[in-house]
């Protein structure tokens, strides 16, 4: 294959990966959530309901795109292209199996807690841009959340960059040869799971959307396909989240007989279900509540899993 013909297909493979597993989140959340739920879920367009992606699609181009008067148009028009860019930017550091990746970097794991942060300016910047008092509350949730939440993620993930003795994605996967961090990082899993959860606003996290208190939060105001890009930034960031959660804790791509790749969608695809689940089966708690967790629970929690980990490298049986 040429120079210019292999990175072009692994950029295609992985783009087209991740928009097309967001598509079809569309259709498994509602089946899972019915099945869950003693319901039908979608059955009418196409067999099992399959086109009803297709359809919502349709619906949501022939809406119409609004821009509220009071709007500062210029950060209203710049808020969903943020989160959606740098969601898709934090793609390109995801190898999906050995040698397989857009981009191969020693800091790949920093990176991405940094691309995080930078999804958290377009929320940021819906919530003050729309003008509207329940999306500025909702803007000023997420940023306090992603405060509380990356605060405990960073320290969760630095257990896991300690006992790999790297930043490169592949050499963590590597290091989990024969067991996976899930059983030696236990607790940095569990809090990278709940981080993960605040970090994709999904419920029962989504605190900065919560319909029941802001309507929609920091996207009230959004409609048409600005609306859709921030529906697809979900979708995305799940995907993100889970793909991560299958390759720092649970080997990524190793596992016996069936191709790298397949192990690791089979484990990313684990992971998708679970949120899903979360969604039905656990109430919204109060933002108060989530934050008082966070900095007085989780971040405790997360230095001490962290000061574990320092043990378990450093005691000497491992020399």
């Amino acid at each position: 294959m040429s120079v210019i013909g292999r990175p072009l297909l692994i950029v295609l493979t992985i783009l087209g990966g991740a928009l097309g597993t967001a598509a079809g989140l569309f259709w498994l959340e509602r089946r899972l959530l019915a099945l869950w739920q003693d319901r039908l879920g979608p059955n009418r367009v196409g067999p099992l309901g399959l086109l009803q992606v297709a359809a919502d699609l349709v619906k949501i181009l022939f809406k119409e795109d609004w821009i509220p008067p009071f709007a500062e148009r210029g950060l209203f028009l710049l808020a969903p292209a943020v989160i959606l860019v740098t969601t898709l930017l934090s793609f390109a550091l995801v190898p999906i199996a050995p040698g397989f990746g857009v981009v191969d970097l020693n800091v790949g794991l920093l990176l991405l807690l940094g691309f995080t942060g930078l999804g958290a300016y377009g929320v940021a910047l819906a919530g003050i841009g729309s003008g509207s008092k329940y999306s500025l509350l909702g803007g000023v949730r997420a940023l306090a959340q992603t405060l509380a939440y990356e605060a405990f993620l960073g320290l969760a993930l630095a257990g896991v960059a300690m006992m790999a003795g790297s930043f490169r994605l592949e050499d963590i996967v590597a290091a989990q040869g024969r067991i996976p961090f899930v059983v030696k990082q236990f607790p940095g899993f569990l809090l990278f799971l709940i981080a993960g959860v605040a970090w994709t606003h999904r419920l029962p996290l989504d605190l900065p959307e919560a319909d029941s208190e802001l309507v929609a939060g920091f996207h009230a105001e959004y409609s048409g396909m600005k609306f859709g890009m921030f529906f697809v930034g979900e979708y995305l960031n799940v995907t993100l989240v889970s793909v991560l959660a299958a390759i720092l804790y649970c080997g990524g791509w190793l596992g016996p007989v069936l191709p790298p790749v397949v192990w690791l969608l089979l484990k990313t695809l684990a992971f998708i279900c679970l949120f899903v689940l979360l969604r039905a089966a656990l109430p919204r708690p109060r933002f108060d509540q989530f934050l008082r967790l966070a900095w007085k629970v989780l971040l405790p929690l997360a230095l001490i899993s962290l000061w574990l980990s320092a043990l378990l490298v450093l005691h000497p049986w491992r020399r």
